[in-house]
């Protein structure tokens, strides 16, 4: 296997198709429930905290890595990825890797996500085998197996509920041993700020999708859809945010607020733009957004 992954280029088709530029989607959850489970509970022991939350961030970013491999693979073997492509560049479609190397690839991303999780399974038990199964096995279905989600318009239901709520619930109960209702708004909030990435590419790309009958709910329901959609989970963020002013103290709820004028500019900006290469920029401004949002959030727990 190794070195079947072995590449004239080097390392540089696999960082490209990693996408690091999306991995915030991974890293702030898991910031997010380390902050929320300080809060909550009396552990004393820091280097605990912060060993577990590690070795669940990498776990994490190897799923994500691993379903962003199979993703690259499959949407080429689909024709989802061609030459007609407005979004960055894709190793599979480029030539740079083979399907099967970067599928190979994704298979050995999600086996390094398992070992690193082993030592979390030996800390919490079952609950963590069940959330880490559940997840692998759903990287594969987002764009793999005979009803792959990100085909059939399901694409943001899987973002809310595995970059989300699963994300931090899942560690959230790896440091309490118990799951609240902030844990779950939170989560919440985490996955709704994550779908706005899957939304701007998806109608960024929805005329070529409707091609290859990848029927993404910006294909399945048109440009004004897509539009709004954004402005929505924008929308939601903020107003279900507003619970932090009860739950725990104003500079929680405030300093995420911060980010609010970066969410209306990319919104102006989705809607005055014509689908095209500059949606990648906006990419990068919601996956900036949402790190921004989590460290605010965090500071806030913290000195509040």
């Amino acid at each position: 296997m190794s070195e079947a992954l072995i590449t004239k280029q080097g390392v540089y088709p696999w960082l490209l198709a990693a996408r690091p530029k999306t991995l915030s989607a991974a890293v702030t959850p898991i910031l997010i429930s380390t902050i929320l489970s300080y809060h909550y509970s009396l552990i004393g022991n820091y280097k605990n905290i912060i060993f577990l939350s590690l070795l669940a961030l990498f776990s994490a970013i190897f799923i994500q890595i691993g379903t962003n491999l199979i993703n690259d693979a499959l949407d080429f073997k689909k024709g989802a990825d061609n030459e007609n492509r407005l979004g960055p560049k894709r190793v599979t479609q480029s030539g740079l890797l083979t399907a099967k190397q970067v599928m190979m690839g994704g298979f050995l991303s999600f086996l390094i996500s398992v070992l690193i999780a082993i030592p979390l399974v030996l800390h919490s038990g079952l609950p963590i085998i069940i959330i880490g199964f559940v997840s692998l096995l759903f990287g594969y279905l987002y764009t793999g197996g005979p009803y792959p989600l990100a085909y059939k318009g399901l694409g943001e239901i899987f973002v809310i509920f595995f970059f989300g709520l699963v994300a931090v619930g899942g560690v959230f109960y790896l440091q309490t041993g118990f799951l609240n209702t902030a844990a779950l708004i939170a989560g919440l909030e985490v996955g709704l700020l994550a779908t706005v990435l899957i939304s701007i590419n998806n109608y960024r790309d929805y005329l070529e999708d409707r091609k290859v009958s990848k029927m993404t709910l910006a294909a399945r329901f048109g440009a004004r859809f897509a539009k709004y959609e954004i402005l929505f989970l924008y929308i939601s963020t903020y107003t279900i945010h507003l619970y932090w002013f009860k739950e725990i103290n104003f500079w929680t709820a405030f300093l995420p607020f911060l980010t609010l004028p970066l969410a209306i500019k990319i919104v102006k900006e989705v809607f005055q733009q014509e689908p095209s290469s500059i949606f990648n920029k906006y990419l990068g401004m919601s996956a900036l957004l949402q790190l921004i949002f989590g460290i605010l959030f965090s500071i806030g727990i913290l000195i509040g």
